[in-house]
């Protein structure tokens, strides 16, 4: 009798539990599919209607009109009934990835087959890009995964003070990328995405012409264009020709020689360690991830100036592209947005490719 009067209790408990989780089960919603997400890092003040940063183009341009808190990422996230969503990360690696990770496992959202644009500005190489251009990444390489001796220590026959880690000397064989130092995007997406935008008109005026004018190489003088090229991801606002220089080697030594850098950011690395974890957790598909930097000002000093120098107009509001910047990187990520939707019955299930 006690045997059976305890576990007539015990069911009477348990029961109605069961009950509940199968109503609260049955009334949770199914996760919302998104077809694209944008991607972006910076943002002066309010999403809408004051000065711009990365996001408030697509906010106000593509009707991000749907608020849904995130409160486990840096900012609030945006939908509009097309299925694109844009989120807005905060700056450098550390935020990007943990808005990116927030995101990702938010059970609100269906990311399986969602394509991923990184859409933001950038420092550009004078030697392959001029401001205002577009450029579609193809690889990210890591720029604070290193050793580093400070500059009055550096050995005089030393190129830099960057070790790569796990070595001994600069740029010592055989590189490893084996903590992440490395990201290759999908080739086959990425040539899709320039094939479809490589003519797409480009923001030019006086002062951006009067900026280039300062630049002897023969690709910052051009009128902003699109391309494709290689970026260095670093959480350090780097500036200057020697710097440059290094950001040259560290993408040719961790791409076997066969990468091109042209572009500085700093949080993609961060971005896209998270999208990787997120890709093997089955939450998204990293073949769908692509990246655009466009250029707002140059890595560099120009000539006549010292790096320093250069350094004090490094400010959103001194650099020399900014607004056109901001201008082509929707400009160039629009078209590519539209073709996903456009074609969703086919790009849902089977990736675009430059053949098309």
């Amino acid at each position: 009798m006690n045997l059976r009067c305890s576990l007539m209790g015990f069911l009477s408990v348990l029961l109605p539990c069961i009950g509940i989780a199968q109503v609260d089960s049955a009334k949770a919603p199914a996760p919302i599919p998104v077809k694209v997400v944008v991607v972006a890092m910076y943002e002066q003040g309010e999403d809408t209607g004051d000065a711009p940063g990365e996001y408030q183009y697509w906010v106000e341009r593509i009707h991000l009109d749907r608020v849904l808190p995130l409160d486990a990422g840096y900012h609030h996230v945006r939908m509009n009934k097309d299925g694109v969503l844009a989120v807005l990360t905060g700056v450098a690696t550390a935020k990007a990835a943990a808005s990116i990770m927030a995101l990702g496992l938010d059970p609100r959202f269906d990311l399986s087959h969602a394509y991923w644009l990184v859409a933001g500005i950038a420092g550009g190489d004078p030697a392959d890009v001029s401001l205002g251009s577009a450029v579609w990444v193809q690889q990210v390489v890591d720029g604070d995964i290193a050793h580093e001796l400070d500059a009055r220590e550096i050995p005089a026959d030393w190129p830099t003070g960057k070790v790569p880690l796990r070595r001994t000397t600069p740029y010592e064989e055989p590189a490893d990328a084996g903590y992440g130092e490395l990201y290759d995007l999908n080739p086959v997406l990425t040539h899709w995405a320039y094939a479809l935008t490589k003519n797409t008109p480009l923001a030019d005026d006086d002062r951006m012409r009067e900026k280039r004018s300062h630049f002897a190489q023969a690709a910052a003088q051009r009128p902003p264009f699109v391309a494709t090229g290689d970026e260095v991801s670093s959480a350090t606002y780097w500036h200057g020709a020697r710097l440059d220089q290094w950001a040259n080697a560290w993408t040719h030594y961790y791409t076997g020689g066969k990468g091109n850098f042209m572009v500085s950011g700093m949080e993609d690395s961060g971005t896209l360690q998270s999208l990787t974890f997120l890709d093997h957790a089955g939450r998204i598909d990293r073949r769908r991830v692509l990246i655009l930097r466009t250029i707002s000002n140059y890595d560099q000093q120009p000539a006549g100036m010292t790096a320093a120098q250069s350094l004090t107009e490094q400010k959103v509001s001194r650099y020399g592209a900014y607004l056109a910047a901001l201008e082509a990187a929707y400009a160039v990520g629009r078209p590519v947005v539209d073709a996903i939707l456009a074609h969703w019955s086919e790009y849902r299930d089977h990736l675009p490719s430059a053949a098309e």
